[in-house]
């Protein structure tokens, strides 16, 4: 386990710091005059047509309903791995971070709900819910040496849960026009296929990717947010081997016994047909042992880490910032604020104490209830699930554009508060040893 995840981590961290950059690009091209024409370069439309059949939207529509389905498919493997064999694959390991999440996406939602209830900006709820994993993971490994992996490890997984619920909200709270049953019909149907194949073990990925296209179309057209589609897809894709264990090792002995025997001619390999046909055999072997959601996780995770989460920074985070922006909306800007600044440590700390004090779970080895509020100050850094859900929360420009500027100052004072908190907590921590 710590191998996978201090591989995840890295990789995370690496594709924060693009994130950052492409998002102050993005603000730097809402502000300055000479950069605007890359902002305005997201409205440009893009039409895809394949005989009678033709999707037109604009490159800021194909981004965040099309490009992002990939983002949501990577996290829904996520899930689906640590539901299988990670953090929450046993009520014990599972408790403290499910209940943790619970807390820290109900707090913020309360706190919003205070400030803005009976406004216009009530239907914004659901913004402070998030945790962005790939930023709060960054902060974390850049303070590595002060941080156990324990706590990572239950950040992540809180996080992935926070995910979860994120996209349960997303589904049922959030549609984009009136729901068309017809076309849900059909995507169960769509869906019922791509099951059939999990269960019969099929690990062709061809099989999985059209049907997926069909599904996310359909899931498009119905009125759920068609990133949905990619969570759906990924619940799909089997984790099972081909070739079990010993039957892998017993042929991979077998090939590697005479590609040795075949090596003894000294004829180079591009020029030996044998060696050519057992390492051509040794690949499938190794595809037959590789479960097909491996293969897709470690295809897809760097695609969207390092260009799809960009790409949607550079698209969704332009604010032109003014000095009244801030005040045209105070409830929502409040709502956002405290809700992540204070009601994602506030739910996450206290529903971890009650479930410790409860018995119902347990802290990470080597964290205490400082350490445990401070990790909740930077889960409170909600950016790419905030912001996403902020377009989908308002019909007015206005507040949308509030509520991303709110999203933006908050998630920044979440890094930095938390940090310094972390800091403090640990260096404390050094000085009584």
């Amino acid at each position: 386990m710590p191998d996978i995840f201090t591989s995840f981590f890295k990789n995370q961290s690496n594709g924060g710091i693009i994130l950052l950059i492409s998002a102050l690009i993005a603000i730097a091209a809402a502000n300055i005059e000479a950069l605007k024409p890359l902002g305005e370069l997201w409205e440009k439309h893009l039409s895809i047509s394949i005989g009678r059949f033709s999707l037109d939207m604009s490159l800021l529509h194909w981004i965040n309903d099309g490009l992002m389905v990939v983002f949501f498919f990577v996290v829904g493997l996520e899930i689906k791995r640590e539901m299988s064999v990670g953090e929450l694959s046993s009520v014990k390991h599972a408790a403290l971070p499910i209940i943790a999440a619970v807390g820290g996406m109900l707090f913020p939602a309360l706190f919003y709900s205070i400030f803005n209830y009976g406004t216009p900006s009530q239907n914004g709820w659901g913004i402070p819910m998030a945790t962005d994993i790939a930023f709060a993971i960054g902060i974390l490994s850049l303070m590595s040496k002060r941080v156990p992996l324990s706590i990572k490890v239950f950040l992540t997984a809180l996080a992935i849960v926070d995910d979860l619920g994120a996209i349960i909200v997303l589904a049922l709270f959030y549609p984009t026009h009136a729901i068309n049953f017809e076309l849900l019909l059909f995507a169960a149907g769509v869906l019922a296929l791509l099951f059939t194949f999990n269960r019969l073990n099929i690990q062709k990925a061809v099989l999985y990717i059209i049907p997926g296209i069909v599904l996310w179309l359909l899931i498009l057209g119905s009125g759920l947010h068609a990133t949905v589609a990619g969570v759906l897809l990924a619940m799909t894709i089997p984790g099972n081997t081909k070739i079990n264990k010993k039957r892998f090792y017993n042929q991979h002995w077998h090939l590697l016994q005479r590609f040795q025997t075949a090596g003894k001619e000294n004829v180079d390999i591009l020029a030996c047909h044998k060696q050519k046909e057992i390492i051509d055999n040794m690949h499938r072997n190794l595809r037959q042992i590789n479960p097909l959601m491996n293969r897709f996780e470690r295809a897809a995770t760097p695609i969207a880490t390092f260009l799809i989460i960009p790409l949607f920074a550079l698209a969704n985070a332009g604010v032109e910032f003014s000095a009244d922006l801030l005040h045209t909306f105070p409830a929502l800007s409040k709502g956002v604020f405290f809700g992540l600044l204070f009601g994602k440590p506030v739910g996450i700390f206290l529903s971890s104490y009650v479930a410790c004090k409860l018995g119902i779970a347990e802290l990470p080895t080597g964290a205490d209830w400082k350490l445990i509020f401070s990790v909740g100050i930077i889960a409170g850094i909600g950016f790419t699930m905030s912001i996403f859900i902020d377009n989908l929360a308002f019909d007015t420009p206005e507040l949308v554009e509030t509520g991303k500027a709110a999203i933006l100052i908050t998630s920044f004072a979440a890094a930095v508060i938390g940090s310094l908190a972390i800091y403090l907590t640990t260096r404390n921590k050094e000085q009584t040893k």
